[in-house]
């Protein structure tokens, strides 16, 4: 058997020496990028000293640094842990991080460090096309989401909506004041909960209704007054129901005005907040990547708009006003001839589309929890447009 030339040998040897001995020390990229770390977890004027790395046993595919910090004798230490180890794949992809005061970072934890430190996560690392359906489906989901979100506002607009539909179906005029009545009605909301108390969900769900109720009677009365003191005035005054000037829209923006003022001089600039009503939520799907919620407080607003419109729909198929209100908005005259009360049917649309119009503000409450005296205003303009 040949034997090699100690020179060929002795280089040979070094060579496989230093190659098993450099799988056993820390990699220098791994250093680097973990390094990189406590510039972002230690205040950027503060001097990383005596900075040492070893590689611990667990968990696997990791590197520890204790350093010290200047004029804290305490030594701090942080470990940072890859996909993989040396000349595997994804070797370079940082997938956890823990510090002696901090301890293990949580995921949110660990998006906000890859965004710091311009990283891509590594879940980046799938194929194009599993990544191209992974992000398909969480758009799909944040679509739902976005969905579920505007539900809530949705049905705000829908029974603003109604209040406009009413009035403008039966005098032929807008009652700009519509935003300040669910403003009202978001007041009422809120005083009367402060009043009555919310304590736990199966309270809640026996103060809403005592809430509902009493917020769209209060304003209900106002819708009726504001037609018996300033609409009727004006339709007598021209003598006819629908075919009058753009004198009531002159008088509803002052009515928008007054109420506004009123609630501001009664109860101040500052905002009303109420507590946290209806918070359970619950999952409707997960991805993975993006989980789709819905809280039980949007499951009631959609389910209590729901109700009011349907007993809307009733109330103007089945009942004695929904007929008088069609016959009104048709031919006032003819119907005044057969008997029709107009100014009462004209009253009670008011007060509909008011009572109607708080509840809306009690959804405003309810969702958003706080309230203030010219939240109406928007509120109306976005619900007419």
């Amino acid at each position: 058997m040949p034997v090699p030339h100690p020179h060929i040998a002795l280089p040979c040897l070094l060579a496989t020496l230093l190659f098993l001995l450099a799988g056993c020390g820390v990699d220098a990229r791994h250093s680097i990028q973990c390094e990189k770390l406590l510039g972002t977890l230690e205040p950027a004027h503060v001097q990383i000293e005596d900075l040492a790395w070893t590689t611990p046993d667990d968990p696997p595919n990791s590197i520890r640094g204790e350093y010290r910090l200047p004029g804290d004798a305490a030594r701090h230490w942080i470990r940072c842990q890859f996909r993989g180890a040396r000349f595997q794949e994804g070797r370079f992809d940082l997938i956890g991080v823990a510090t002696d005061r901090q301890g293990t970072l949580s995921p949110m934890q660990m998006q906000f460090l890859y965004l710091a430190l311009r990283l891509d996560p590594p879940d980046r690392a799938i194929s194009a096309p599993t990544r191209r359906a992974a992000l398909d489906q969480i758009d799909r989901q944040y679509f739902l989401q976005q969905i579920v979100n505007m539900a809530a506002l949705a049905c705000v607009y829908a029974l603003l909506a109604v209040g406009f539909t009413l009035v403008f179906g039966i005098i032929g005029r807008i009652n700009f004041a519509f935003g300040e009545m669910a403003m009202l009605g978001a007041y009422v909301t809120v005083l009367l909960t402060a009043l009555l108390g919310l304590a736990g969900t199966a309270g809640q769900a026996l103060v809403l209704p005592v809430v509902l109720l009493l917020a769209m009677l209060i304003t209900g009365l106002y819708g009726w007054y504001t037609e018996k003191l300033v609409f009727r005035p004006l339709r007598a005054r021209q003598g006819s129901v629908s075919g009058i000037t753009h004198a009531p829209l002159i008088a509803t923006i002052g009515l928008s005005i007054f109420l506004q003022e009123a609630v501001r001089l009664i109860q101040g600039t500052r905002d009303r907040w109420l507590q946290p009503v209806f918070p359970e939520r619950y999952l409707l799907a997960d991805s993975g990547g993006f989980a789709v919620y819905v809280t039980l407080r949007q499951i009631v607003v959609v389910a209590l708009t729901a109700g009011l419109l349907g007993g809307l729909i009733l109330l103007m198929r089945r009942s004695r006003f929904g007929r008088s209100y069609r016959a009104c908005s048709d031919d006032p005259k003819m119907a005044a001839l057969l008997g029709v009360d107009t100014d009462r049917i004209i009253a009670l649309t008011f007060a509909i589309g008011a009572a109607y119009a708080a509840a809306a503000g009690l959804i405003l409450a309810l969702y958003y929890g706080g309230v203030n005296f010219h939240m109406g205003f928007l509120i109306g303009f976005k619900a007419l447009t």
